[in-house]
């Protein structure tokens, strides 16, 4: 008989392991490991698919492409969002979007990256017309997450982004100039007539159809899930149409425009982004997806603690209820989305994707092509 060596021994008692755990079945293969895999789904505002920029896909079928293409998954909702920013005809982002008091148009951008855990925003940015892009740039080249004004213009020059003079288009300057025709500029000495004075006018110009509600308030909120299960979110907007100078809402703000976990879910905003700064909405969303609740629930939650903390006389309509809107759009790790608003009907939901009527709708894009859908709201009615 052989004496069995030490090594002999081993490798004999290895085998044996490896017999007695796989399974007594002919043919069968072994159980192996493999990533993650998930459905993939981009969602977004209603904007996201509209606008076309000339081209041929929306912001959500760009997005969808390449993300299920293999590109990365912040990647591809960037590029997404690029179709808005870009396209001279959606006065709420990027190229056109409508000015400050001043005339000058100021742009936010907040993005996260569920894997990476990392983010990255740029707020009151001007003469870039892809804010999104210099935000993926702090990301990606920075230890900061915001950056504003003057200092995040410089950073977007240094790294060879084209600064230019003026990012007004002839009718975003046309509508400015009428805004600024009916106001008048003397009541800087009674800031409180000043601000009613100013909201009066944008909405005499919705009245008259020179302006859609949304748009006093316009932003792309773009998030997605990628076939491998990966997370990423990116909003970008010019924010209230003449805004105080250097007013920054909520959409650069990580949290309250956009807040990404990778390991739950994502969610991000569009509409008034005083209300959604308070409460932090879209890391609320998250929290009550990580709690269990479906994005649906998550979102109404969300837009609970909104109404309840909405007290002010000035934002109250005749009913007693917010006189404002606010929709929020989110998808957690089983790719479950919803887009919910404060009120689900608003007379300036019309156009979007050939829709009319007066439901607040979202945008989403899945294996079936991209969709225009209609949001839950929690509010009865209209603002």
């Amino acid at each position: 008989m052989r004496k069995l060596s030490r090594r002999d021994f081993v490798k004999s008692g290895a085998a044996a392991g490896l017999a007695a755990a796989t399974p007594q079945v002919l043919g069968q293969a072994p159980t192996v490991l493999t990533p993650r895999s998930a459905k993939p789904v981009v969602i977004s505002s209603a904007n996201g698919n509209f606008y076309k920029n000339g081209g041929t896909q929306t912001g959500v079928e760009k997005a969808f492409a390449l993300m299920t293409g293999g590109k990365d998954v912040l990647e591809s909702l960037v590029a997404g969002v690029n179709i808005l920013e870009l396209d001279p005809e959606e006065d709420s982002v990027g190229y056109g979007g409508l000015p400050n008091a001043d005339g000058v148009v100021q742009l936010d951008s907040c993005c996260m990256h569920g894997p990476r855990k990392r983010a990255g925003g740029v707020a009151a940015l001007e003469g870039v017309r892809t804010p999104s892009l210099v935000a993926h740039a702090v990301l990606q080249q920075t230890d900061h997450h915001l950056l504003v004004g003057k200092g995040a213009q410089g950073f977007a020059r240094n790294l060879g982004f084209k600064i230019e003079d003026d990012l007004n288009t002839e009718r975003s300057r046309r509508l400015w100039l009428e805004w600024k025709r009916r106001t008048d500029p003397g009541h800087y000495l009674d800031p409180d007539k000043r601000a009613e004075l100013h909201e009066a006018t944008r909405q005499a110009m919705v009245a008259e159809g020179l302006l859609r509600s949304r748009h006093l308030h316009g932003t792309i909120n773009c998030d997605g899930l990628s076939p491998r299960g990966e997370l990423a979110g990116v909003t970008t907007t010019s924010g209230l149409a003449w805004k105080i100078p250097g007013r920054v809402g909520d959409s650069p703000i990580l949290g309250a425009g956009l807040y990404v976990d990778g390991a739950v879910g994502a969610a991000g905003s569009t509409g008034r982004g005083e209300a959604n700064l308070y409460g932090l909405s879209s890391f609320l969303i998250v929290e009550q997806m990580r709690q269990g609740k479906a994005p649906k629930d998550a979102c109404m939650e969300a837009l609970k603690r909104i109404q309840a903390n909405t007290v002010e006389k000035r934002l109250l309509n005749a009913r007693g209820l917010p006189n404002f809107n606010v929709s929020f759009y989110a998808v957690n790790l089983k790719g479950e989305f919803a887009g919910a608003a404060l009120y689900g009907e608003d007379p300036e939901e019309t156009g979007w994707a050939g829709e009319t009527g007066r439901r607040v709708r979202f945008a989403v894009c899945t294996e079936k092509g991209p969709e225009t859908l209609v949001c839950d709201g929690l509010l009865p009615g209209a603002p």
